[in-house]
């Protein structure tokens, strides 16, 4: 058996390099006599790892077959094949355990970010930079001018959309009232929410008016991108010269206009609640 391989190592050998020679002799135009012995020793190297390589290739094969025959005869086949049932399936169950743990890692990976309260409040208002918003049933409990008469008090669900309003635009809160004494309850209530102290808010941006029509002036000379309002005629009054308009109502009303929307509050509106 020895002896055969050798023989067919060294014929192949023989052929490999005849089959250079003619073609380094056919490229080069040279012939066997200009050849070195050096040429001839790496030709021949090349083909014996060339042989060695096909050889180990083709070993596997025989062992595996004598293992599983040797396993077939032996007297104790049965146990180790169940041994080897067992170990497969741990194995598959491992393997499955595995592919669940790193597809959920993928799943997890790749699952949506949810969007910061910040991030809504710019993309609702179009990167709009300057708001004007009612107080009365927007932004405080209170929703005529004489509930002020008696007390005021802020929302405490809008309270996190004001503040976020306040951090990327310029806010004008302002309301209607019926003596300076329900300016200070307004002004009170709101200092104490925390408005002038968390957000962007000051004081001097809190305006007061005897009229509905006075609200609308003072919106139409701040030239906002958005207004907030609850009465519905002061929105129409200003569809036309404001860009955005929100009209918080419980009821939905038909859409009177394009750039008029409207929501049953600011914090509905923004997606907070």
């Amino acid at each position: 058996m020895a002896e055969t391989s050798k023989d067919e190592l060294v014929q192949l050998i023989r052929r490999f390099g005849a089959y250079l020679t003619v073609k380094f002799s056919s490229v080069f135009s040279i012939s066997l006599n200009n050849m070195n012995s050096r040429s001839l020793g790496a030709i021949a190297g090349f083909a014996v790892a060339v042989v060695f390589t096909w050889r180990l290739l083709r070993t596997p094969r025989g062992p595996q077959r004598r293992v599983q025959k040797r396993q077939a005869a032996s007297p104790t086949g049965s146990g180790l094949a169940s041994q080897t049932n067992t170990a497969s399936t741990s194995s598959g169950v491992c393997s499955t355990s595995e592919d669940l743990r790193a597809r959920n890692v993928v799943d997890e990976f790749f699952q949506p970010v949810k969007p910061t309260l910040g991030q809504i409040v710019r993309q609702k208002l179009s990167e709009g930079r300057k708001v004007t918003c009612r107080l009365l049933g927007v932004i405080l409990e209170e929703s005529s001018p004489e509930e002020i008469q008696k007390q005021a008090t802020v929302k405490s669900s809008v309270l996190e959309v004001l503040l976020e309003i306040t951090k990327f635009c310029d806010l004008y809160l302002m309301e209607r009232v019926l003596d300076d004494e329900s300016e200070k309850k307004i002004l009170q209530a709101l200092e104490y929410a925390g408005v002038f102290t968390s957000g962007g808010l000051i004081k001097e941006k809190v305006l007061f008016c005897s009229t509905e029509n006075g609200r609308s002036s003072f919106v139409r000379q701040l030239e906002p991108d958005w207004h907030i309002d609850t009465n519905p005629e002061v929105i129409s009054q200003l569809a036309r010269f404001i860009k955005y308009q929100l009209h918080v109502t419980p009821i939905r009303p038909e859409r009177t206009a394009s750039n008029v929307f409207s929501s049953p509050s600011l914090e509905q509106f923004f997606g907070s609640i």
